[in-house]
């Protein structure tokens, strides 16, 4: 962590910076492989890369699931290989040394030993030759869905184990654990009470085993088709940006977009976690990047440690809802609900401005509380950056344009990345040599191995909830609760939105946003659709909250390494890191509570698209008032109890409570007003 100022000398800021980032990436669970195993291994992953990139243009004539197998057999055993299994051991190098715990980072004999079995058994499926009553190729398999042979469940169940433990690996325990329950919950699920809501007749190990293993569901379902077409072309797509130098010229650009005032560092931060989001589509990863060059100006401007890490991990989630990438499960939302990706960029578009409005908000409001001092953070022209290295906004322009053409989106991004691997040979220091464009390969897939395990997982919750009924009973509970409260249909949904909201809230405290916004689709997604909700509302409200708990407490990892960073205290981080990001996460209740809030998806007119924007942006800014405390001067509790009703009613977007919340909002203001005019009367009598 870095030294508190005033506790002794400092190393320069940029190589402070530097260090906190890189004790972050000590504390991670990959290994830095080096060697003939970090050659085997990025070689690996670029097989993998290219065979995605072939499936785009001739995919397997056996089928999807066959294709899904294959990719199961590479990125699992490679999984188990690149992530730590957390298990120390004590070594001797020498008699001051002994004793001393330390982490191998290559992989064990254990981990070999793993990576070995996870080969077998995943291409177990589509072994050609019979053996125990199992195996005989693919269509034999699938040919026993209904009654699997003693060989399918034993291997299932060792897949099953082995991607929990690469989960475990990956992500931490909580994400085993709920699979674990949902398995459990499925086989057990006989032996409860009849007479629980949650009851059911009990599915036996083999049933269990063909859902998840042999089946087009469960491990094989829709997340994990994602993960091996979109996911893994678009982080391939990003690789390649960063390693042809979009990266730097984004955060060039918004350093250069706002010269010397003291709102510039926040704003900074703000437009170029917008823009790294392009290329990262992760949110810790954008926070990192960006805090090791942006720090040091925030500190310089007088931003609290805390303060800036909030700033640095708010800006650094908006990469998971940034166009054109948006984050995994904006992926899984086109292949559920059928439509094309083209459509859900579209649905994200406002969300996302509002987002960053609330962030831009929080920045002025801040620079004032704080009183934070100018900085000249940037001496190079935006204008010359553009015209030397704007080409780096083409490729990603062009994605939008492909999709508008009705291309594929997996071809879009094939497409866009083979333009930017062109336009590199634009700047002789980072053209995309053949050496380049394979290290761009290997670390793009390499990326993509700790989402194809969650992935993986969260298919088999699904599956085992969807098998079992269990969506439908707890949305039942969940649409009942609020019926319990109040029979006004209006209120019911509010109060289901709200139960909804604090469910996936409190899911993805345990699980990452992907795994979190699969199971909650399960569950909530009908429930809203029941209550008269749209389909791609419903999926956008889910969605969004699914993000939000990347930034809730405890478990905050954008946060976590934002505080790295700075290093503020992680907890009072993440606060700040809430507090960014409420106003804007609000915003999704009206897209569920009235047919006006959809416009903001724009699923309505133009012009409601329009009014329905204009009206959000004030409940945002009203929302800013009561987290930051400020307004025209610092905001007493009068101004700030007046805009939670505000912002609330302003975001209803019915004419009537539009009318009383922009009433209580100028209220505000003009309380506000009053309370500075009576302020400056006795400093000017003085």
């Amino acid at each position: 962590m870095t030294e508190r100022e005033g506790d002794g000398a400092e190393s320069p800021p940029t190589e402070q910076a530097a260090a906190t980032a890189a004790g972050y990436e000590e504390e991670k669970p990959a290994r830095e492989l080096t060697g003939w195993i970090g050659h085997a291994v990025t070689a690996a992953c670029v097989l993998i890369g290219v065979f995605a990139i072939y499936q785009v243009f001739f995919p397997l004539a056996q089928g999807n699931q066959v294709s899904l197998t294959y990719f199961l057999a590479a990125v699992l055993p490679l999984t188990l290989l690149c992530y730590r299994s957390g298990v120390r051991f004590r070594r001797r190098k020498g008699d001051a040394d002994d004793g001393v715990v330390v982490t191998a980072d290559n992989p064990t004999v254990v981990d070999w030993l793993l990576a070995a079995v996870a080969v077998v058994v995943c291409l177990y499926p589509i072994l050609p030759f019979e053996f125990a009553g199992g195996g005989g190729g693919f269509d034999e398999f699938l040919s026993r869905q209904g009654a699997p042979a003693m060989v399918d469940v034993v291997v299932g169940s060792l897949v099953l184990l082995l991607v929990l433990e690469a989960c475990r690996r990956t992500t931490g325990a909580a994400l085993p654990i709920v699979c674990l329950l949902a398995l459990g919950y499925a086989y057990y699920g006989g032996y409860l009470p009849q007479g629980a809501a949650i009851a059911h007749a009990g599915v036996d190990w083999d049933q269990v085993i063909s859902a998840s293993f042999i089946q087009s569901t469960g491990l094989y379902g829709v997340p994990l088709d994602v993960a091996a077409t979109y996911i893994v072309l678009f982080t391939i797509y990003g690789a390649v940006l960063d390693a042809s130098g979009a990266s730097k010229f984004f955060i060039d650009l918004s350093l250069a977009a706002f010269r010397r005032s003291r709102t510039a560092p926040g704003r900074t931060v703000t437009l170029a976690g917008f823009l790294l989001g392009s290329v990262s589509g992760s949110g810790t990863a954008t926070a990192v990047s960006l805090g090791s060059v942006t720090w040091p100006i925030l500190r310089r401007a007088g931003y609290p440690r805390e303060n800036a890490g909030g700033m640095l991990a708010a800006a650094g989630i908006g990469a998971i809802l940034s166009p054109p990438t948006l984050g995994a499960a904006a992926f899984i939302i086109a292949e559920y609900l059928g439509v094309p990706y083209l459509t859900v960029l579209v649905w994200a578009i406002t969300p996302t401005i509002l987002y960053y409005l609330g962030i831009l908000l929080a920045v002025e409001v801040d620079a004032r509380r704080y009183g934070t001092r100018e900085v000249e953070v940037s001496t190079q022209s935006g204008w010359r950056l553009m015209g030397r290295f704007g080409y780096h906004l083409i490729s990603l322009i062009m994605i939008v344009v492909f999709l508008a053409m009705d291309i594929s989106a997996t071809r879009a991004v094939v497409y866009a990345t083979f333009v930017q691997i062109v336009l590199s040979f634009l700047d002789r220091d980072r053209r995309m040599t053949p050496v380049r464009l394979y290290e761009a390969l290997g670390r793009g897939v390499r990326s993509v191995l700790a989402v194809a395990t969650v992935c993986a997982a969260a298919g088999v919750i699904a599956a085992m909830i969807s098998r079992t009924g269990l969506g439908l009973q707890l949305h039942s509970i969940l649409v009942n609760t609020a019926r319990g409260i109040t029979e006004n249909p209006a209120l019911i949904l509010t109060f289901t939105a709200v139960f909804a909201a604090l469910a996936v809230a409190v899911l993805g405290l345990a699980v990452p946003v992907t795994a979190s916004f699969v199971i909650s689709w399960v569950i909530i997604g009908p429930a809203l659709q029941d209550l008269g909700v749209a389909a791609p509302a419903a999926a956008m409200f889910v969605f969004y909250y699914a993000v939000l708990s990347e930034v809730t407490p405890p478990t905050a990892l954008a946060s976590v390494a934002a505080s790295a960073i700075t290093g503020g205290k992680v907890i009072p981080t993440m606060i700040q890191a809430w507090k960014y990001t409420l106003p804007a996460f609000l915003v999704p209740f009206a897209f569920v509570l009235t047919e006006n809030g959809q416009g903001l998806l724009g699923l309505r007119s133009i012009g409601d698209l329009a009014w329905t924007v204009a009206v959000s942006a004030l409940a945002v800014a009203a929302l800013a008032v009561v987290t930051g405390g400020w307004m025209i001067r610092r905001a007493g509790w009068p101004e700030r109890v007046l805009c939670i009703p505000a912002a609330a009613l302003l975001l209803y977007l019915q004419p009537t409570t539009i009318a009383i919340g922009a009433a209580l909002f100028a209220v505000a203001v003009g309380v506000n007003l009053v309370l500075r005019r009576r302020a400056e009367e006795p400093a000017a009598a003085g």
